[in-house]
């Protein structure tokens, strides 16, 4: 599913105005090689991305894109990264600042095919060849699969 009924039925309310969501980013790891799949609506080769339901677990949002997207079973390891994206305006007009909680993950089953449509090919890609994918996505990547055991924040004011 491209865009959730909850969004759509916001968006009959308030037009294209801007709406915060929370997203997920599962970067799903195989040895050394991570699931990346061909965005459908612009082309981009990304790690499973989606949004978090209404009263989802991020998790569990995370764990549920991978299969819808990639057909795959997934364990979620830990949080890596949470950070406020910049202001989005998709080419509907529609404008989303996005919450993005990205994930560590760990393939557990499953041949990745693009299972909902949202993805044109899904496939694994060794780390030392991401030249295809956007620095911003590299980024959640190397994030991910450096296994520190802090979780990074973006911002905020400083300790007193």
């Amino acid at each position: 599913m491209a865009t959730p009924e909850f969004v759509l039925e916001l968006r009959r309310h308030i037009g294209h105005a801007p709406i915060p969501l929370v997203g997920v980013t599962a970067v799903v790891l195989r040895g050394d090689q991570v699931l990346l799949g061909r965005r459908s609506d612009t082309g981009a080769l990304t790690p499973i991305t989606g949004i978090v339901d209404p009263g989802e677990e991020p998790a569990d949002a995370a764990r549920r894109e991978a299969l819808e997207e990639a057909g795959v079973r997934i364990s979620v390891d830990r949080l890596v990264w949470v950070h406020q994206m910049p202001r989005t305006t998709h080419v509907n007009g529609d404008q989303v600042d996005y919450l993005d909680l990205v994930f560590r993950c760990t393939w557990i089953s499953g041949d990745p095919y693009p299972a909902d449509g949202e993805m044109t090919e899904v496939g694994w890609y060794p780390f030392d060849d991401l030249a295809a994918v956007s620095d911003r996505h590299v980024e959640r990547i190397r994030t991910a699969a450096a296994g520190t055991a802090e979780t990074r924040f973006e911002g905020g004011a400083a300790p007193a």
